[in-house]
């Protein structure tokens, strides 16, 4: 039975992630503005994501060593006053290299907390309460983007851009103190022994790296999230309106309807995957090829797509973020607590590494097909563009495949043998 304390301890961990999810979207809300206080172009603020996302991918495994060593409770503050120092550095910055130097702080700080909080989960909840509060986590944590598309619009067009994000700064160490205050590590009684020396922190990368469990979470995470991911934050709302030709109003409704699907679809996937944790990977293949075929059903239609496609593409793609917490789950189950972080932290960087390269390989090949400086892109343009995916399906399909089959073999030495999923279950409806 999992405490009432353990709730109290998540609400906490969750409220620093919905933080960090705040700080992360802050500067694409106020994307035009930044155009006109740093004197910048499409392209120089588009680089402020593309650095934040690397940084936050590039910190994944040293941030999870550090978490194995320090904590949680000290990661997720530590992140929020790293996040806090750059909104108020982008608070008083009147140049572009000094708003990426901020962006590269935030990155950074957002790369500490939600592997952190993850840790958090595992210790604090058991059974099949994990799986179902992990999906939460992932989704109540998007609330603090609404936070950024709302109050922090507001903010910015009734103060100042200096107000407004030394505000920011403020809920950062806001948080940082709230946290210090009433986030702890483990229950009481936990047996938790962080890591001591640089040896032992060399075997717990090594083993987590080795450990089948944690590769098929990293392509599980790659499969399943990049292809949403990259829609939402910057491809989707250019190929709704230039692309597919819909009004603004129509391509940000469905945006907000991808925010939606996807937070009714977490919990179900969370209960599934504790109600049946040898069956994970048949939800993980059949996400990946309703979002294939959703794709090449839109890719292959001639001209542009009936509405109704484009609304299913958008609910297939809701299901990405939820599907690629499976990948978690994944590094939970198979690696001990003492390497926990290192595990979890390898998970993340698969979905953002393969998110990051899709966005930067979409806007290569619509520059290569669109001529001269023309930001005009046609809808053959998109196509080809959104054609890169494939690429990063395919990998993660044959990861997700190879070791799910050596996880399998081991099972199977130890005397668990799953039968086929049809089989299982139509003995199942049977025995009802």
């Amino acid at each position: 039975m999992n405490s009432r304390r353990a709730y109290v301890v998540w609400v906490v961990g969750l409220l620093a992630y919905a933080v960090a999810v705040f700080h992360r979207g802050s500067l694409g809300v106020a994307a035009v503005d930044a155009q006109e206080r740093f004197s910048a172009g499409a392209s120089a603020v588009s680089l402020f994501l593309v650095l934040q996302l690397a940084v936050y991918a590039g910190l994944q495994v040293p941030v999870g060593i550090a978490l194995d060593r320090f904590g949680s409770r000290t990661m997720v503050a530590a992140g929020a006053l790293t996040m806090a120092a750059g909104q108020l550095l982008l608070a008083f910055a009147t140049d572009v290299p000094t708003a990426i130097a901020a962006r590269v702080l935030v990155g950074a700080g957002d790369a500490m907390t939600f592997i952190s909080v993850l840790r958090v989960v595992t210790l604090w909840f058991s059974g099949p309460t994990v799986p179902v509060i992990t999906q939460l986590t992932g989704i109540l944590g998007q609330l603090g983007q609404i936070a950024a598309a709302y109050p922090l619009v507001l903010a910015l067009h009734h103060t100042s851009w200096t107000a407004t994000f030394t505000g920011a700064a403020a809920l950062g160490v806001l948080v940082a103190v709230l946290v210090l205050a009433a986030l702890k590590d483990a229950p009481p009684g936990t047996p938790v022994t962080p890591v001591a020396g640089w040896a032992e922190i060399k075997d717990n990368v090594a083993g987590a790296w080795h450990e089948s469990g944690t590769r098929i979470g990293l392509y599980t995470h790659l499969v399943t999230q990049f292809s949403g991911t990259v829609f939402a934050l910057l491809w989707g709302f250019p190929f709704l309106v230039l692309g597919q030709g819909l009004s603004t109003g129509t391509a940000a409704g469905l945006l907000t309807l991808l925010v939606v699907v996807g937070m009714g679809v977490g919990p179900l996937l969370g209960k599934l995957c504790g109600r049946w944790p040898l069956r994970r990977s048949a939800l993980v293949f059949g996400i990946s090829g309703a979002t294939i075929t959703a794709w090449t059903a839109v890719l292959l239609w001639p001209g542009r797509a009936p509405l109704w496609l484009l609304v299913l593409l958008v609910v297939v793609l809701a299901t990405n973020g939820p599907g690629s917490m499976i990948g978690f789950d994944y590094a939970r189950t198979w690696n001990p607590v003492h390497r926990l972080g290192s595990a979890t932290g390898v998970v993340n960087i698969g979905g953002f590494v393969a998110s990051l390269l899709t966005v930067l390989a979409v806007g290569a090949v619509l520059d290569a097909m669109t001529p001269g400086a023309s930001t005009a892109y046609d809808l053959g343009a998109f196509k080809a563009a959104f054609s890169v995916q494939y690429l990063f399906w395919a990998i993660g399909l044959v990861g997700v495949w190879t070791h799910r089959r050596r996880l399998r073999d081991r099972l199977a030495g130890d005397g668990v043998v799953l039968t086929p999923l049809y089989t299982a279950m139509v003995s199942r409806v049977r025995r009802r």
